[in-house]
């Protein structure tokens, strides 16, 4: 027995002294008796009780495995959080004007007590089996998905049929009479994470991505509370799905429901844990009431009817919808750069009248979330959300883009006290940290990079890791979990545990993962600083990159482990090979540089112009003297595959005795602004080329630089499509109203010194190869098959397939990817065949660009 956490007896004592004591927002009642003929105890908490079943309601069950006690704890202290805050909190009070809450504080009440009394680690209820044993698990006997078993002693035996229980049939009867149910949360340990439903079909589901904001609403306020970060994650397939569990029966009655893991033990130390994750989970059901109301059957506001992408850039993403317009209808957009992430005032980026939204300023070659609803501005109601949508900003104009992905072959785990671990490799998930069986374990990710350009520069750079269990890191707030550059030399063999832990590492990468920030269902993301990004810039060179993860090498006292497992993206624990350890770079190359000497140089007097020979000012009159330049781009490579990333133009002042407040200017014009004095009066400047220079800066220094800012540098591109000639004027201005007979020479007789301009390029493909052609999709032995014909292109890398339900993906990363590489061929091998969706496959080439969508409707 623990002291501090109360019995089952005194939890109904509590409750109802709180019936008595707040008579008018909270009820205890019973829904049916266990086995062993205790009470199912439900809590009605409301701001109106007698009309609390009329309101749409949150419907909480906790404890339903007997040893995990956290769900009855939590519950009394929310009760008791609500009853004592409700007339002060005015958030509180206005949540529950508009909802109800329905709380079964302990689902599994004989279990409850015999884990407290006789067995702590005891699972089940305690049903009397055929064979001598006791229990099912509760969590097992609901219909959706339900597997029987054969063993009544297994810790997850389903019972003899759904609904075989009192307390599953409790359960049921109560939420099938209750349809104002709109959100359920069961309440768990071990595993910081939230579980949602599915539907065993491993197909979004319409409100998939209401589920995983709900959630994700909630481990955001968890963080806020704790710096505690919770993972959210739904059964993927190849892995096995829980069978017989209460949030899919409650999802199936269109409710949106979600299993929540809390904790690193199924009996957490209450002083120091436990009393923890209470305060972080009343923060947490605080914003999950908020959004009852919003999900109510009977709303009248619905989600948009379409979300999807208008136009992708570098540096901007357009969205478009469909909705009736009314005056107080409005859209609220949000935008996170990670998946599965929170929808909170912090990333709402727009609310707006229109049916389309920019949003400019972003950066390139960089994932974005959009999500989207509906709100009224009237009654302050909003709609569910539509589907995400996710998308990648293309590269800038001189970045190049690469994913490399781990060698299956080596990439592993090795363990200090096992003697096997080279058969880790390949074939296994990646255990890193300690635990007493294992010792101290070390992950080694192995990255072969010999399709790159050894002329890089990386930009920015990302280390990727799929967290798919956290059960075995059992110490809150313990340890962190490191990835190392390892220098080559170092390296002898990486399934030798001395030789891995010997091994030496050139940098740590990105922030390290405390024991706290640890998920599951979330990319763990190491981003690379600039210094880091030049470590890995010498060792791209290699052809091979490797990386060591490595977590806590030591246990507090009688603890058994410490231990995190990655997913390695093969073998039979992986979710297939989308959840390989990657790295992703964005890159610049070494550019070319040429040097352009002027077709053309003249001096223009108002009634004079001289050949090849650059002087600007004043007249003696008073008229400016103005000069100009004209440069041919015909040395430079074909346009198609060329980009022009930077430029400058290079001049040399000769004879320079001025102390006037003279200034002056280099402009890039058309060729009309250049044929006579008139002309330049009166010409239109496109662009000026850099900064104005003063007299004074050109006595300091001879030499001047007038750089292009990237407008200019655009318009330097375009030129060189248009295969035409670039012209420049230069021309001097004071701020003196009256300036006579002052002027400066240029030299142009000198090669060295002679104007110049500086032209950077790089080759790379300004746009993508064909798209693929005879596109269909076909059934084959069950499965669903893609087929094309992939583009005769020497430019030609891969094709690239992505599958949503929801809309045609006109991004390459809007959907679920099902394939990349140069193959022709595909399939969904674990799609839904009765359920409409959509397929793209996208062609790209080495920067890559990626080629409009070849869409495939598939109908049932």
């Amino acid at each position: 027995m623990k002291q501090l956490y109360r019995s089952y007896e005194e939890s109904t004592q509590i409750f109802l002294d709180y019936e008595k004591k707040y008579p008018q927002f909270f009820k205890i009642e019973s829904i049916g008796k266990t086995w062993e003929k205790r009470d199912i105890n439900l809590i009605t908490i409301s701001k109106d009780i007698k009309n609390a079943d009329k309101k749409p309601a949150l419907f909480f069950t906790g404890t339903i495995h007997a040893r995990e006690w956290i769900g009855h704890e939590l519950a009394i202290e929310f009760s008791k959080y609500i009853l004592e805050n409700l007339n002060s909190d005015l958030n509180l009070n206005k949540f529950l004007k508009k909802a109800t809450i329905y709380m079964v504080p302990c689902a599994n009440p004989d279990g409850y007590e015999y884990s407290r009394n006789h067995f702590s680690f005891w699972r089940k209820n305690r049903r009397a089996n055929a064979d001598g044993s006791y229990g099912v698990d509760l969590n097992r006997n609901f219909p959706i998905g339900y597997v029987s078993g054969s063993k009544p002693t297994s810790n997850v035996y389903g019972g003899p049929e759904p609904f075989s229980e009192p307390e599953t049939r409790a359960l049921r009867d109560f939420v099938e009479s209750h349809e104002n149910i709109t959100i359920a949360l069961d309440y768990h340990s071990q595993g910081n994470v939230f579980f949602p439903a599915h539907d065993f079909r491993h197909e979004d589901a319409i409100d998939t991505t209401d589920i995983n904001i709900l959630c994700a609403n909630m481990a955001e306020n968890i963080r806020r509370v704790s710096h505690r970060e919770y993972g959210i994650h739904q059964g993927k397939p190849p892995t096995k799905l829980i069978s017989g569990s209460g949030r899919e029966f409650y999802h199936s009655k269109g409710i949106l429901a979600s299993v929540v893991e809390v904790g690193t033990r199924n009996i957490s130390d209450y002083l120091s844990n436990m009393s923890e994750h209470i305060r972080e989970h009343i923060a947490a059901l605080v914003s999950a009431l908020k959004e009852v109301p919003n999900y109510a059957k009977d709303a009248k506001l619905k989600r948009v009817n379409s979300f999807e992408i208008k136009k992708v850039g570098s540096s901007h993403v357009t969205l478009k919808w469909d909705y009736k317009i009314e005056d107080n209808i409005f859209f609220e957009i949000y935008r996170s750069s990670k998946d599965k992430s929170y929808c909170m005032p912090s990333n709402l980026i727009a609310t707006t009248h229109s049916l389309e939204y920019s949003d400019l300023h972003l950066e390139s070659d960089k994932d974005y979330y959009y999500n989207i609803r509906a709100i009224c501005k009237k009654s302050g109601e909003k709609s569910a959300y539509y589907p995400q949508i996710r998308v990648r900003t293309d590269t800038d104009f001189d970045e190049f883009s690469k994913t490399y992905y781990a060698s299956a072959t080596k990439t592993g785990y090795v363990a200090e006290n096992l003697k096997n671990n080279f058969s880790h490799f390949g074939v296994n998930s990646l255990f890193v940290g300690v635990d007493k069986n294992k010792g101290v374990s070390y992950a080694i990710v192995t990255i072969e990079s010999k399709s790159i350009s050894q002329n890089i520069y990386i930009k920015s750079a990302s280390f990727y890791l799929y967290p798919i269990n956290r059960v075995s890191a059992t110490i809150e707030k313990y340890g962190e979990w490191n990835v190392g550059l390892v220098d080559p030399r170092s390296i002898k063999s990486i399934t030798n545990f001395n030789d891995v832990e010997n091994m030496e590492i050139i940098s740590y990468i990105g922030r390290p993962t405390k024991s706290h920030q640890l998920t599951q269902g979330i990319w763990r993301e190491w981003e690379l600083s600039a210094k880091e990004c030049e470590f890995l810039n010498t060792q791209i060179k290699n052809d091979v990159i490797t990386f060591r993860i490595e977590g806590p090498k030591e246990l507090e006292l009688g603890k058994t482990r410490q231990m995190m497992q990655w997913d390695l993206g093969y073998g039979k624990f992986s979710g297939g090979l989308e959840y390989r350890p990657r790295l992703e770079l964005t890159y610049n190359i070494e550019p070319t540089i040429i040097t352009l000497q002027p077709k053309k140089m003249k001096t223009v007097y108002k009634k004079q112009i001289k050949h090849n020979e650059l002087i600007t000012g004043f007249e003696e009159s008073g008229l400016k003297i103005y000069s100009t330049l004209k440069f041919n781009l015909d040395s430079l490579p074909p346009y198609e595959n060329t980009m022009i990333v930077d430029a400058y133009l290079e001049l040399n002042s000769t004879k320079i005795y001025l102390k006037d407040d003279i200034r002056f200017h280099l402009e890039l014009v058309d060729e009309n602004s250049t044929k006579s004095y008139d002309s330049l009066q009166s010409r239109e400047v496109i662009q000026n080329i850099g900064y104005d220079i003063s007299a004074n800066e050109l006595k300091n220094n001879q030499t001047q630089y007038f750089m292009f800012d990237e407008y200019a540098n655009r318009l330097l591109n375009h030129k060189l499509k248009e295969k035409s000639s670039i012209f420049f004027v230069l021309n001097s201005t004071s701020s003196k109203k009256a300036i006579k007979n002052k002027t400066i020479s240029w030299e142009t007789k000198n090669s060295e010194l002679s104007p110049k301009l500086i032209v950077k390029y790089i080759t790379k493909r300004r746009s993508p190869v064909q798209s693929v052609t005879n596109a269909k999709v076909i059934n084959e032995n069950g499965k669903i098959k893609l087929i094309w014909n992939n583009p005769s292109n020497a430019d030609f890398v891969g094709t690239k397939v992505i599958k949503n339900p929801y809309r045609a993906p006109l991004s390459h990363q809007d959907g679920q990817k099902l394939y990349a590489g140069s193959d022709n061929y595909t399939f969904d091998s674990f799609g839904a065949r009765d359920i409409d969706k959509y397929y793209a496959i996208f062609t790209y080439d080495y920067v890559p660009n990626y080629s409009e969508p070849v869409i495939i409707k598939y109908e049932t």
